[in-house]
This record gives structure tokens, C-alpha cells and sequence, in this order.
């Protein structure tokens, strides 16, 4: 008894959060000033990384940037740097929990503590569960999904030490509901993680702390090309993904759907859970 009454006050609490994000959508809240705050933004040399980089050097944030692709990311370093913005960039696998871990070290000890950290990076491998190897679905689950706790225990002490910071987690609508096997499993799973992560830390009235989920559909970066995807909705163009992201984060709203007609799956859900509870 006491199990479902805390499941039904978490999906109270969850649905006035969803309510909240909805109505902020439409509405033109007071964005934050960002000038000055260490930012990293995994996944930086693709499409997305790269876009917010990009954005959030226009803020005036500094930039840490982190990808496997050293080449592609260097290039983002690049074009920061041409906006008179600080940037560091630095080769890591997002797989490998020891080389997360060593990483954060060398970005402390060399650059600072990081106050907005954006999960951005994320892989695919769009086969049917019987015809993907192994070693593709798990890449997918450690990069899409296992990655988040790791780079979050990395950086999340400094932000508790001074209730200040923000975490954003760029999922992906996918996780709300069934298209690509080890895609949508991994970004349910980024979607359950941030959602615990933010009653975790509003548990801890650690209010200064910020947390968004940005929950966008099929993004246009050729990530999904060749993959057995079909869908009635274009993909959505990259820049655009972005730019409404950002918005969001500026906003400290706590979660966006792109676009807004995402919100119905992700309300759903929660429906059906509190009828299942019931």
C-alpha cells in the first residue's frame, strides 16, 4: 500500500513537471545568464554537439568538449575559438567508464570545475534485436544510457559542494515509445535516469542545481541513415533542435519535447501508469 501511494504521489509530482514544461513551451520565461559558467557538451564533433558548442559560446560560456572523434572535434574547438570563446577539447569513449573518469580528473585539474554538463552524445544501431551483434547493442546502452551515471558521479560533487549547476540530458522521444530495439531502450533508460536524478536532487533541496530533458524526435544529422525507420513525421533539422533546446535550458525548464506533439506519448505513459498503480 505504502509502494503505490509514493508511485502515485511520483506521478503527481512527475505530470505537474510535465504541465509546467508544457506551459513554458508557449510562454517567454526570463532566460539565465550563462556568461562565464564551464560547460561540457559530450558528443561535440557531431552534428548536435557541435550546434550547441556553437550556441552556448554565443552565451559566453567556456567550453569543454569531449568526443571520440578527435579530428571532428578539434574542428569544433576550432570554430569556438573563431567566436573568442574558450575552448578545450579532448578525445574520450563514452563507453569505457575508466576513460570518463580519467578525463573529468585531467578537466579539474587542467581547466576547472564544470557547472553545465550536456549528455549529448549518442549512437545507434537500428538493427532487429536477433540481427544486431552484441557488441552494437551494448556499445549503444553504455554510450546512450550507462555514460550518464558515469559522467554525472564524475561532476555532480562540485555542483553539490556549491548547489550550482545545471545537467541536461539530451534523450531523445524515442524513449517514450517503440521504433529501433537498442535505440529506444537505451533513451527510455536516459529518460529514467534524469527523471530520478531530479528527484534526487530536489530531495536534497539542492535547488540551485537545474536539470532539462530534452526529448527531441528523429534529428536530421544521417544518424539514422540506412536504419529501419519508418515514420509519418520529417526529421527534424538540426539547427532547429537546437536552437529550441537552448531555449529550454536558458529557461531551467525541466523538460522539452520536440516537436511539441511529442508531449502526447510522453503524457500517455505516465497514464497508463497511474492506471496500472491504480
Amino acid at each position: 500500500m505504502i509502494v503505490l501511494v509514493d508511485l502515485l504521489l511520483m506521478l503527481i509530482d512527475l505530470t505537474f513537471s510535465i504541465l509546467t514544461a508544457v506551459i513554458q513551451t508557449f510562454l517567454r520565461p526570463r532566460l539565465k545568464c550563462i556568461d562565464g559558467e564551464l560547460c561540457l557538451i559530450t558528443g561535440a564533433g557531431g552534428a548536435l554537439g557541435r550546434l550547441f558548442a556553437l550556441e552556448f559560446a554565443k552565451e559566453g560560456a567556456r567550453l569543454v568538449l569531449w568526443d571520440c572523434n578527435a579530428t571532428a572535434n578539434e574542428r569544433t574547438a576550432e570554430l569556438v575559438r573563431e567566436l573568442g570563446v574558450e575552448a578545450h577539447a579532448y578525445t574520450v569513449d563514452l563507453s569505457e567508464r575508466r576513460s570518463i573518469y580519467q578525463a573529468a580528473d585531467r578537466v579539474r585539474a587542467e581547466v576547472g570545475d564544470v557547472s553545465i554538463l550536456v549528455n549529448n552524445a549518442g549512437v545507434v544501431a537500428g538493427r532487429r534485436l536477433l540481427d544486431c551483434p552484441d557488441e552494437l547493442l551494448e556499445r549503444t546502452l553504455l554510450v546512450n544510457c550507462h555514460a550518464l551515471f558515469w559522467m554525472t558521479k564524475a561532476f555532480l560533487p562540485q555542483m553539490k559542494a556549491k548547489n550550482h549547476g545545471h545537467i541536461v540530458t539530451i534523450a531523445s522521444a524515442l524513449g517514450l515509445f517503440s521504433t529501433a530495439c537498442d535505440y529506444c531502450a537505451s533513451k527510455f533508460g536516459a529518460v529514467g535516469f534524469h527523471e530520478s536524478l531530479t528527484h534526487e536532487l530536489l530531495a536534497e533541496d539542492l535547488d540551485g542545481i537545474k536539470t532539462t530533458l530534452v526529448c527531441p524526435y528523429i534529428v536530421d544529422t544521417g544518424m539514422f541513415a540506412g536504419k529501419e525507420l519508418k515514420s509519418l513525421i520529417p526529421p527534424l533539422q538540426p539547427l532547429y533542435t537546437v536552437q529550441q533546446s537552448m531555449k529550454a535550458i536558458l529557461a531551467e525548464q525541466q523538460m522539452i519535447c520536440i516537436p511539441r506533439l511529442m508531449y502526447i506519448p510522453f503524457l500517455s505513459r505516465y497514464k497508463l501508469l497511474a492506471t496500472w498503480a491504480k
